[in-house]
């Protein structure tokens, strides 16, 4: 695989054919079990090394002097859940764990309205065999021999409409290396390694699809057995940088340091694993400053979704060391986006009047608006909804920084004041922040 690193997953049938006795197949049961990733396992490797197998099998329920886990395997979401039931139980309800699924097991997952008439729909619910997404947009898989496709249609989910899907030329880097034909866009090396778990770009197989434990925590076969906080990944424990490269392994755009790879062009960072410096894999997708790009307004800001972590790097957050952790649980939350506390309060943990981060005052001092109004909110002016996902629906920006109205004028990038008073003018927001207390007027760049 042109020196990347790759990691076998092992399957309940090869431990059976390694001689696993009946009294220790309650065990394995526990670890791998046939509901714990329906489907959703690859058909036997048959390349598992003979002594990897051994060693997994031989050690069963006896404990196991502890590793770091550099010879740990990839065992399935399913396998976690036993130890740590009630973090997967809300995990299972997360948008991570619904990224793709099969709607001949959940019919009721299709959002799309295939009653209405429109030319951009060309197959039926009978044809997907998974959905994408469910939040934003969704959209529809096919599989053509070993190869999933993506057709060229997708719902709006906030418009409930029906959209064209069709990454043209000159947009996404990668289509200078394929064909226009939707049909001929195989999302292995395009999308699936970030939607599953250990995706083999040879087999075109994951460990599971989804974004499962291991995506974030590395492979578990060897925690499993001796669960020590040593032979895991936890991103609680990473430097701040490692830490959050794990999140932007997939919610960033870029392209793979080593392209193509196994003869084809992949959008993401094959052979990258939690725990592993990400900029040796990946590079991100940078802005070219005065210019509006595919990716990035002229400022800098993510022009396209799925740029959090190009926003977030370039962010005073992210400098001192603030963790996508710190304000999201990816385990799940009851909040919006899985954030750790509702609305403000998760801004103010840190940034409270009294806090050196500051601000001074109440956020209705601070923002000069109502204080149960909208515009208090920290993220209407902090990450404003200028990042497009599908036709005029906008995801919230990660610099952090405030858009003064006068970028707009100079770059057309939204601001969130006229965004927020779309009958207003740049010049009128400009008059209107230059009487704010503590606003300085450099900040506001008149």
């Amino acid at each position: 695989m042109n020196g990347l690193r790759r990691r076998a997953s092992v399957s309940f049938a090869e431990h059976k054919r390694a001689g696993w006795g009946p009294e220790r197949r309650p065990r394995l049961e526990a670890i791998i079990t046939e509901k714990a990733v329906p489907r959703l396992l690859p058909p036997p490797l048959g390349l598992l090394p003979c002594a990897l197998v051994a060693m997994v099998v031989a050690t069963g329920c006896a404990r196991r002097p502890a590793t770091n886990g550099a010879d740990a395997v990839y065992m399935g979401s399913g396998s976690c859940q036993t130890c740590h039931a009630e973090i997967h139980a809300r995990w299972q309800d997360t948008l991570m764990a619904k990224v793709l699924q099969d709607p001949r097991e959940h019919p009721d997952v299709i959002l799309g309205d295939f009653t209405i008439d429109d030319p951009l729909v060309t197959f039926t619910p009978e044809d997907v065999v998974f959905t994408y997404g469910s939040k934003w947009k969704q959209r529809y898989y096919t599989q053509i021999g070993d190869d999933y496709f993506i057709f060229p249609a997708q719902w709006d989910v906030q418009n409930r409409q029906w959209r064209r899907y069709f990454p043209r030329r000159g947009g996404d880097w990668w289509t200078e290396h394929y064909p226009e034909d939707q049909m001929q866009r195989p999302t292995g090396p395009l999308c699936d390694g970030c939607h599953s778990v250990n995706y083999d770009i040879t087999t075109k197989t994951p460990t599971e699809w989804n974004v499962g434990c291991e995506k974030c925590h590395g492979p578990g076969s060897v925690h499993n057995l001796d669960p020590t906080a040593a032979n895991i990944v936890n991103p609680a424990r990473l430097d701040p940088v490692r830490a959050d490269d794990v999140c932007i392994q997939c919610h960033s755009q870029g392209q793979p340091r080593e392209n193509p790879i196994e003869g084809a062009y992949y959008d993401w960072p094959v052979g990258y694993e939690p725990g592993d410096r990400l900029s040796e894999f990946w590079e991100l997708e940078g802005p070219d400053l005065g210019e509006e790009t595919f990716t990035h307004w002229p400022e800098g800001s993510a022009h396209k979704n799925r740029m959090q972590g190009n926003d977030y790097v370039q962010s005073q957050m992210y400098v001192k060391g603030v963790t996508c952790y710190g304000c999201h649980d990816v385990h799940g939350t009851e909040h919006d986006a899985d954030l750790r506390a509702p609305g403000n309060d998760v801004c103010l943990e840190c940034h409270g009047s009294q806090l050196q981060a500051g601000p001074r005052g109440s956020p209705a001092y601070h923002s000069q608006h109502e204080a149960d109004g909208e515009g208090s909110l920290c993220v209407a002016c902090h990450m404003p909804s200028n990042a497009r996902t599908v036709g005029d629906v906008y995801v919230r920006s990660h610099t952090f920084k405030f858009i003064s109205p006068a970028l707009t004028d100079r770059y057309g990038i939204p601001n969130p004041c006229t965004s927020c008073h779309d009958d207003q003018t740049t010049a009128w927001a400009l008059d209107a922040l230059e009487v704010w207390p503590q606003v300085s007027p450099w900040r506001v760049a008149r």
